[in-house]
Order: C-alpha cells, then sequence, then structure tokens
C-alpha cells in the first residue's frame, strides 16, 4: 500500500500540517523540520504520488464553509473546528455567511466553484436544500455540518451532527423530574430539520410522563434572541400559564429569561428555562443557563476531516457522525412544588 501524508508525519515527528508546509514550500518551516520531513518523503517514497495527485486533481488545498448565521455562538464554534482541522490538515477555508438564504447561499457555491476549491462544508437552513442535491449530482465533495436534509436524490452524502432527538428528551426529561407538568417548546423554524427532531424527543418525553402534548404552548420562531424574546410574549399571553420553557437554542433561552423578567416572573422560581448548545453565552446569562450540550468544534473537526479525505481518496462518500448530546444543569431550572 502507497504512503500517505500520515506516514510521512509519523516517520518525521511531525504534524500532517507541517509535511503539508514542507510539501508547498512554506517559508515558515524550520531548515532541521525541512530536512526531517525530506528524509521521510523520500525514504517512504511519497512525494511523487502526492505530486501526481494534486496535478492531476488541480487541487488548491481549500475548503468553503457555508453557514447560515456566524453571528450565532453556535456556528462560530463549528468554523473553529473547521478551521483547527484545516490548519492541521494543511488546508485553508474560506467561509461564507448565508443568512438563512438559499438565493444567497447559491451565490455563495457558485463564487466557490469558480475559485475550483476542492470541496464544501455546508450548515443548510432547509430540509429540502436544491443546492445540495445539484453539488452532489456534479460529485462535488460535500459534507453536512451540524444540519441534515431529508432528501438527497438517492445520492450518498456524508453527514455530521448530533442527537437532537435524545436532547430533546434530556431537557424535557429534567424538567419533568423537577415536577414541571406544562413545558412549553420554543423551536427555531419548523423547515430546518434539527427542529423536528428536538420536538420529537420533547414529546417522546412527554408522552413517557403520561403528560398531555399540547400544541398551543409550541412554537416556532428564529433561532434568534429577539425571537425568544418576543414569543415569550405570545407564550405568556395564552390561556395556558408553563411552568417552564424549553428552548431550541442558547440565543433563544435568553430572549425567553429577558422577557420573563419583564412580565415580572422570576427564572428559576416562577419559571424554568432550558437552553440548548451549550455556548458561552450560557455560562455568562444570569442565571446561568441549564442547556443541552453539544460537542461544536469536535462535529466541526470531523466533518473537516471526513471532506479531505474524500479529498485525497482515501474514502467515499455516505457516512453518518451523530455525536452524543447531554445536559449541563446550572441555575435557571429549579423544583416545582404545585
Amino acid at each position: 500500500m502507497p504512503a500517505t501524508i500520515y506516514d510521512v508525519a509519523k516517520k518525521a515527528g511531525v504534524s500532517i500540517a507541517t509535511v503539508s508546509r514542507v510539501i508547498n514550500n512554506s517559508d515558515t518551516v524550520s531548515e532541521r523540520t525541512r530536512q526531517q520531513v525530506e528524509q521521510a518523503i523520500k525514504e517512504l517514497n511519497y512525494a511523487p504520488n502526492v505530486i501526481a495527485s494534486a496535478l492531476t486533481k488541480k487541487s488548491t488545498l481549500t475548503l468553503g464553509l457555508l453557514i447560515p448565521d456566524v453571528s450565532n455562538p453556535f456556528f462560530s464554534e463549528l468554523a473553529r473546528g473547521v478551521e483547527d482541522a484545516s490548519n492541521d490538515f494543511g488546508f485553508n477555508t474560506i467561509m461564507c455567511n448565508t443568512d438563512y438564504s438559499i438565493e444567497k447561499e447559491a451565490t455563495y457555491i457558485g463564487l466557490l466553484k469558480q475559485k475550483s476549491i476542492d470541496g464544501f462544508i455546508i450548515s443548510t437552513a432547509y430540509c429540502d436544500d436544491v443546492n445540495i442535491t445539484n453539488l452532489l449530482k456534479e460529485d462535488i465533495p460535500l459534507v453536512l455540518l451540524g444540519r441534515d436534509i431529508e432528501n438527497a436524490d438517492g445520492y450518498p452524502i456524508d453527514v455530521v451532527g448530533s442527537d437532537n432527538i435524545k436532547g430533546g428528551y434530556i431537557a424535557t426529561k429534567h424538567l419533568i423530574e423537577l415536577g414541571h407538568k406544562k413545558i412549553a417548546c420554543l423551536l427555531g423554524p419548523e423547515e430546518i430539520k434539527v427542529n423536528r427532531e428536538r420536538k420529537a424527543g420533547y414529546i417522546k418525553a412527554l408522552k413517557e410522563a403520561s403528560l398531555k402534548v399540547c400544541e398551543d404552548i409550541i412554537f416556532h420562531g428564529e433561532f434568534k434572541f429577539e425571537s425568544g424574546y418576543n414569543k415569550t410574549f405570545e407564550i405568556f399571553n395564552g390561556s395556558i400559564k408553563p411552568t417552564a420553557v424549553f428552548a431550541a437554542n442558547d440565543l433563544t433561552a435568553l430572549g425567553v429569561i429577558r422577557a420573563l423578567k419583564a412580565l415580572g416572573l422570576s427564572v428559576p422560581n416562577d419559571v424554568s428555562v432550558v437552553g440548548y448548545d451549550n455556548t458561552i453565552l450560557a455560562e455568562i446569562a444570569e442565571p446561568p443557563l441549564t442547556t443541552v450540550n453539544q460537542e461544536m468544534r469536535k462535529m466541526g473537526y470531523l466533518a473537516t476531516e471526513l471532506i479531505i479525505k474524500r479529498i485525497r481518496g482515501e474514502r467515499e462518500a455516505g457516512e453518518k457522525v451523530i455525536c452524543n448530546t447531554d445536559l449541563i444543569v446550572r441555575k435557571s431550572t429549579a423544583y416545582r412544588f404545585d
């Protein structure tokens, strides 16, 4: 079997990124390290294969990362994982913010294709994303990150995400175990698959506890602070007054907390709140937010590793990696005794 970049890095005692920099004649590598790597390349007969592959594929060692909202800490953490892995493997990343717009996403994809990037990492905003299926038909290396689609027209597709059904379930079960029976659910856009999965987990926990699923306190909004704030007034102006709210991300949960305070309600004494993602915002919230933890940087890193292996011809498409979710209990939830 031909030697790989991993073999060269191991033999030279350096990182994969360092091997890549030596191959690409980067001036950021010390002369001693360069000699170590070149000696390992020579002994393993690696360089001729790598160079031929690069010339044949016209590789630019560049990836395109498309995310819906860079201001959301969840996506920022995903992007950091992508950047870390890109650096480790000697690749560059161009990041584009789509603003949840399918048209803007299509425009960026076109621009990046003109730059001959090697592949795409996309966190799509829609269950049925025609931009994704078009890329699959062109056999362009692609990984979906943090989001999945429901129809890939039979094409194998790589996905890195987390267990959203479990996340919705453990968040709701926590509130039930604290004695809450009227639990509102505040989700993001319905067309995003992760919302359907988190809602499914929420419903599963309610049914398991023999509690009624009440559609009057299940709301869809946006993954934004303003949405959480405004939807909370809608929820508490209704006929059912929840004692707890499960929000589908941390930004939404912080909006909920701000609105509850404006309504004269205390968190968690009057209403308990659970968020989702475990971003830095959850730690600095007042009170600190109980939330579902996602391994965001790990997800970004794994997605990048998958696509680079695909680009190098080391694997075929069609892998789904589901990372774990767990609950981080802080001070925004409390027992309910009535």
